[in-house]
Protein backbone atom coordinates (compact mmCIF):
# COMPACT_ATOMS: atom_id res chain seq x y z
CA UNK A 1 0.00 0.00 0.00
CA UNK A 2 1.21 3.01 -0.95
CA UNK A 3 1.51 6.17 1.61
CA UNK A 4 -0.03 9.27 0.84
CA UNK A 5 2.20 12.53 -0.11
CA UNK A 6 0.85 14.98 2.63
CA UNK A 7 3.00 17.90 1.77
CA UNK A 8 1.52 20.35 0.35
CA UNK A 9 3.81 22.65 -2.76
CA UNK A 10 3.15 26.35 -1.76
CA UNK A 11 0.59 28.63 -3.72
CA UNK A 12 1.33 30.22 -6.19
CA UNK A 13 0.29 34.28 -5.85
CA UNK A 14 1.22 37.10 -8.91
CA UNK A 15 0.93 40.73 -7.40
CA UNK A 16 0.76 43.39 -9.89
CA UNK A 17 1.78 46.67 -8.45
CA UNK A 18 0.99 50.73 -10.22
CA UNK A 19 1.72 54.08 -9.65
CA UNK A 20 0.23 55.78 -11.57
CA UNK A 21 0.66 58.49 -13.67
CA UNK A 22 0.08 61.01 -16.53
CA UNK A 23 3.33 61.15 -18.28
CA UNK A 24 5.04 57.92 -17.06
CA UNK A 25 2.76 55.39 -15.12
CA UNK A 26 4.85 52.61 -13.60
CA UNK A 27 4.11 48.64 -13.50
CA UNK A 28 5.53 45.73 -11.29
CA UNK A 29 5.11 42.31 -11.41
CA UNK A 30 5.94 39.57 -8.38
CA UNK A 31 5.60 36.15 -8.23
CA UNK A 32 5.17 35.01 -4.41
CA UNK A 33 5.83 30.74 -3.95
CA UNK A 34 5.77 30.19 0.00
CA UNK A 35 8.11 33.01 1.36
CA UNK A 36 10.45 33.19 -1.79
CA UNK A 37 9.44 36.71 -3.49
CA UNK A 38 10.60 36.98 -6.88
CA UNK A 39 10.33 39.81 -10.22
CA UNK A 40 8.00 38.72 -13.17
CA UNK A 41 8.62 42.10 -15.00
CA UNK A 42 8.88 45.70 -14.29
CA UNK A 43 9.02 48.44 -16.44
CA UNK A 44 6.84 52.40 -17.17
CA UNK A 45 4.18 53.09 -19.59
CA UNK A 46 5.51 56.21 -21.61
CA UNK A 47 2.47 58.35 -21.81
CA UNK A 48 4.33 62.11 -22.79
CA UNK A 49 4.07 61.38 -26.46
CA UNK A 50 0.16 61.52 -26.32
CA UNK A 51 -1.22 64.95 -26.49
CA UNK A 52 -4.53 63.92 -25.77
CA UNK A 53 -5.65 62.89 -22.60
CA UNK A 54 -8.10 60.15 -23.75
CA UNK A 55 -5.49 58.80 -26.00
CA UNK A 56 -3.40 58.49 -22.35
CA UNK A 57 -6.36 56.63 -20.88
CA UNK A 58 -6.55 54.29 -23.89
CA UNK A 59 -3.04 53.67 -23.51
CA UNK A 60 -2.69 53.03 -19.96
CA UNK A 61 -5.74 50.45 -20.63
CA UNK A 62 -4.76 48.68 -23.48
CA UNK A 63 -1.26 48.18 -21.51
CA UNK A 64 -2.55 47.26 -18.11
CA UNK A 65 -5.09 44.91 -20.12
CA UNK A 66 -2.05 43.35 -22.05
CA UNK A 67 -0.19 42.69 -18.83
CA UNK A 68 -3.26 40.61 -17.35
CA UNK A 69 -3.74 38.65 -20.10
CA UNK A 70 0.15 37.82 -20.31
CA UNK A 71 0.99 37.28 -16.48
CA UNK A 72 -2.80 36.79 -15.07
CA UNK A 73 -1.89 38.30 -11.76
CA UNK A 74 -4.07 37.06 -8.47
CA UNK A 75 -4.55 40.45 -6.87
CA UNK A 76 -3.17 44.05 -8.26
CA UNK A 77 -1.93 46.76 -5.41
CA UNK A 78 -2.00 50.43 -6.79
CA UNK A 79 -0.66 53.75 -4.99
CA UNK A 80 -3.20 55.55 -3.74
CA UNK A 81 -3.16 59.60 -5.57
CA UNK A 82 -1.78 61.80 -3.04
CA UNK A 83 -3.30 65.09 -2.15
CA UNK A 84 -2.82 67.80 -4.71
CA UNK A 85 -3.49 72.08 -4.64
CA UNK A 86 -3.95 71.31 -8.20
CA UNK A 87 -6.77 70.22 -8.77
CA UNK A 88 -6.97 69.37 -12.49
CA UNK A 89 -3.67 67.16 -11.78
CA UNK A 90 -4.99 64.67 -9.02
CA UNK A 91 -8.45 64.62 -11.40
CA UNK A 92 -6.00 63.22 -14.31
CA UNK A 93 -4.13 61.22 -11.71
CA UNK A 94 -7.64 59.96 -10.63
CA UNK A 95 -8.68 58.94 -13.58
CA UNK A 96 -5.33 56.96 -15.02
CA UNK A 97 -5.98 55.31 -11.78
CA UNK A 98 -9.43 54.38 -12.26
CA UNK A 99 -8.43 53.22 -15.70
CA UNK A 100 -6.06 50.68 -14.85
CA UNK A 101 -8.42 49.86 -11.98
CA UNK A 102 -10.92 49.00 -14.56
CA UNK A 103 -9.17 46.91 -16.44
CA UNK A 104 -8.68 44.91 -13.18
CA UNK A 105 -11.71 44.85 -12.59
CA UNK A 106 -13.25 43.41 -15.79
CA UNK A 107 -10.54 40.26 -14.88
CA UNK A 108 -12.27 40.01 -11.66
CA UNK A 109 -8.68 40.78 -10.18
CA UNK A 110 -8.96 42.08 -6.37
CA UNK A 111 -7.29 45.70 -6.29
CA UNK A 112 -5.92 47.24 -3.12
CA UNK A 113 -4.85 51.21 -2.47
CA UNK A 114 -2.03 51.83 -0.44
CA UNK A 115 -0.98 55.69 0.71
CA UNK A 116 2.82 56.82 -0.69
CA UNK A 117 4.19 56.89 2.90
CA UNK A 118 2.86 53.31 3.78
CA UNK A 119 4.57 51.93 0.68
CA UNK A 120 7.62 53.43 1.85
CA UNK A 121 7.29 52.37 5.22
CA UNK A 122 6.75 48.80 4.12
CA UNK A 123 9.70 48.63 1.50
CA UNK A 124 12.07 51.11 3.81
CA UNK A 125 11.19 51.32 7.06
CA UNK A 126 10.77 55.17 6.41
CA UNK A 127 7.53 56.75 5.33
CA UNK A 128 9.65 59.42 4.31
CA UNK A 129 12.50 57.51 2.03
CA UNK A 130 12.87 58.79 -1.48
CA UNK A 131 12.14 57.25 -4.75
CA UNK A 132 15.89 56.39 -4.82
CA UNK A 133 15.86 54.91 -1.06
CA UNK A 134 13.22 52.95 -2.19
CA UNK A 135 14.90 51.21 -5.42
CA UNK A 136 17.75 50.50 -3.56
CA UNK A 137 15.56 48.74 -0.76
CA UNK A 138 13.80 46.88 -3.40
CA UNK A 139 17.33 46.03 -5.22
CA UNK A 140 18.70 44.08 -2.30
CA UNK A 141 14.91 42.64 -1.02
CA UNK A 142 14.13 41.10 -4.53
CA UNK A 143 18.16 40.62 -5.38
CA UNK A 144 18.04 42.83 -9.07
CA UNK A 145 20.67 45.16 -10.16
CA UNK A 146 19.34 46.99 -13.37
CA UNK A 147 20.97 50.21 -12.55
CA UNK A 148 18.48 51.59 -15.55
CA UNK A 149 15.59 50.56 -14.07
CA UNK A 150 13.57 53.50 -13.70
CA UNK A 151 12.21 55.18 -10.48
CA UNK A 152 8.85 54.77 -11.62
CA UNK A 153 9.10 50.57 -12.53
CA UNK A 154 10.86 50.40 -8.83
CA UNK A 155 8.08 52.43 -7.35
CA UNK A 156 5.86 49.90 -9.03
CA UNK A 157 7.42 46.96 -7.62
CA UNK A 158 7.17 48.68 -4.16
CA UNK A 159 3.48 48.59 -4.12
CA UNK A 160 3.48 45.01 -4.90
CA UNK A 161 6.01 44.68 -2.55
CA UNK A 162 4.07 46.83 0.09
CA UNK A 163 1.10 44.53 -0.73
CA UNK A 164 2.94 41.01 -0.35
CA UNK A 165 4.05 42.39 3.47
CA UNK A 166 0.63 43.62 4.07
CA UNK A 167 -1.13 40.42 3.61
CA UNK A 168 0.77 38.35 5.40
CA UNK A 169 0.54 40.64 8.70
CA UNK A 170 -3.81 40.20 10.27
CA UNK A 171 -6.30 42.32 8.58
CA UNK A 172 -9.16 42.16 11.02
CA UNK A 173 -7.70 44.11 13.83
CA UNK A 174 -10.81 45.94 14.85
CA UNK A 175 -12.51 42.31 15.76
CA UNK A 176 -9.92 43.01 19.04
CA UNK A 177 -8.65 40.60 21.55
CA UNK A 178 -12.17 38.66 22.33
CA UNK A 179 -11.76 37.19 18.47
CA UNK A 180 -8.47 36.75 18.21
CA UNK A 181 -8.21 34.67 21.40
CA UNK A 182 -11.50 32.29 19.51
CA UNK A 183 -9.49 32.42 16.83
CA UNK A 184 -6.47 31.05 18.36
CA UNK A 185 -6.69 29.11 21.53
CA UNK A 186 -3.52 27.51 20.78
CA UNK A 187 -1.58 30.61 20.73
CA UNK A 188 -2.85 31.91 24.87
CA UNK A 189 -0.75 30.98 27.48
CA UNK A 190 -2.95 30.27 30.68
Amino acid sequence: MQSKDTTQSPKERIIMGIDPGTQIMGYGLIRVLGKEVSILNYGVIYLKKYSNHALKLKRISERTSELIREYNPDEMALEAPFYSKNIQVALKLGRAQGVAMAAALLNEIPIMEYAPRKIKQSVTGNGNASKEQVAAMLKKILKFEDDAALLDATDALGVALCHYFQSKTPQNKSAGWAAFVKANPDRVKK
